[in-house]
């Protein structure tokens, strides 16, 4: 069974994380903000799109049979569930439009699905 990715697959996702990247950090540029307001949300973009990518990697590892030690993957979990926690934190209690909290939140989710689908992708294609 081929489980390669198209080329089409692959530039979208590489496609999606670029413009929710630079959606995210373009949004927090022109925020009426103070800069290190701003650095918190660009820690938790960074946080969080690290996090989702060793999550799915510990995921996959798990289900390809590999041994994964338990304390990582428990410490995938909570970083990942962590990220997401801070930036919904942080967007209920920023003084934003509900507009720009829910930019700020689709970015951030469109992000974290890109990152994992290309971290996927290139997954995939080294096993092919």
């Amino acid at each position: 069974m081929n489980t390669k990715p198209t080329k089409a697959f692959t530039l979208t996702s590489i496609t999606m994380l670029i413009a929710g990247i630079s959606a995210f950090c373009l949004g927090l540029m022109n925020a009426d903000m103070a800069l290190n307001e701003k650095g918190y949300y660009f820690a938790i973009l960074v946080f969080g799109l690290f996090s989702f990518v060793s999550l799915q990697k510990n995921v996959r590892d798990k289900l390809e049979g590999q041994t994964i030690s338990k304390p990582y993957s428990i410490m995938c979990w909570i970083s990942s569930g962590t990220a997401i926690a801070l930036l919904t934190i942080g967007l209920i209690n920023a003084d934003l439009l509900l507009s720009e909290k829910g930019f700020y939140a689709m970015a951030y989710l469109l992000s974290g699905f890109a990152a994992i689908t290309v971290q996927k992708n290139v997954r995939d294609s080294q096993l092919s």
